[in-house]
């Protein structure tokens, strides 16, 4: 054999060399492990809370729903930014049946007896709520009862229909998604050319409508991107079976 020819299969047996070398080094490596979230590890005596808000809604005209973003906005998004570190979870439940409960908004949390207390005073001294409570908007507000823990598990206000699994974990997206909608309606009402904030019920009614108005656009337009095709992308573009008994993906 001839030195050149020596070398060159001297320098192949190197390499194939360092590179199972650097093989068994990779393979050898030990990830730390990782801990899944414990979602029982939650916080001591918390449990969730309602406030319902029952609007007035008269026999044969539709739901206003544009009041919803009223209360959100005004009243909903101040005790938030205020107690945002002693809530644990939270979300927003809209709803419209000719039943015992009618056309509600709801702000359910999760958070301690005296957390819940605390909000619950804040809301029955609202000035903004007295004012559309006395105008007929609103009928009455419902609140739970802050001397007793009903609801102590994160599953316990989810569909009962539903895999455990999905009970547990589903408040996480559905609280994000109440965030964003809330941070739209913030959005969306600071960019309307009004020049000064309305003052009277009917002004409030008004611009509340608009900036309903504005997000239903927005949701028409946009929903199947930035919404449902992001969250279907999450789940690996997998179709659903829809309500109408059709696969659809987004």
């Amino acid at each position: 054999m001839r030195i050149s020819d020596f070398q060159k299969w001297w320098t192949v047996i190197l390499l194939w060399a360092v590179v199972t070398a650097g093989c068994a080094s990779v393979g050898q490596i030990q990830m730390p492990p990782v801990k899944a979230p414990d979602l029982r590890e939650l916080p001591a005596a918390d449990g969730w809370w309602f406030v319902r808000f029952h609007l007035h809604w008269p026999p044969d005209t539709e739901p206003v729903w544009y009041m919803d973003l009223c209360l959100a906005h005004k009243v909903i998004l101040p005790l938030l930014e205020k107690y945002k570190s002693e809530i644990y979870l939270w979300r927003f439940h809209r709803r419209a049946a000719r039943d015992s409960a009618g056309r509600m908004f709801s702000f359910i949390f999760y958070a301690s007896p005296q957390t819940a207390e605390k909000i619950f005073n804040v809301l029955k001294t609202d000035p903004l709520l007295a004012r559309l409570k006395f105008a007929g908007v609103i009928d009455h507000v419902g609140f739970d009862d802050p001397a007793e823990i009903t609801r102590p598990n994160l599953e316990d206000t989810a569909d009962k229909s539903w895999p455990v699994s999905i009970q547990k974990t589903w408040p996480f997206y559905i609280m994000g998604a109440s965030q964003m909608w809330l941070y739209l309606i913030a959005e969306v009402a600071a960019e309307q050319p009004t020049g000064v904030p309305p003052a009277s019920i009917e002004d409030i009614k008004a611009y509340y409508q608009l900036v309903d108005e504005t997000i239903t656009q927005l949701w028409q337009k946009e929903g199947r991107h930035a919404f449902m095709h992001h969250l279907n992308a999450l789940f690996e573009y997998k179709p659903i079976i829809y309500w109408e008994k059709k696969f659809l993906n987004f």
